[in-house]
């Protein structure tokens, strides 16, 4: 699908970059108030560095993801998914 991610790469603190399999380019930002319940994890950065891709998905160890199709529509549409 369009929205599959491709490619993924930590670019600052809570900060990627991600590549969709149709070539659109962006970035996600994690706000500090978004990392609660289970995504209070990635606020270590060994963890957060730990983004791989499965299945199209943005993943982390203790089965975080990011909803690929979310994440497209707002990067197409802003450049930039924030998470808050």
């Amino acid at each position: 699908m369009k929205w599959d991610v491709v490619d993924v790469q930590t670019i600052a603190p809570l900060a990627l970059r991600v590549q969709f399999a149709d070539g659109t380019v962006g970035q996600v930002q994690f706000a500090h108030s978004h990392l609660t319940g289970v995504f209070a994890a990635l606020e270590d950065p060994i963890v957060f560095k730990q983004v791989r891709i499965e299945g199209g998905a943005v993943t982390w160890p203790g089965d975080l993801d990011l909803a690929p199709d979310a994440m497209y529509q707002e990067i197409k549409a802003k450049g930039t998914w924030v998470l808050q």
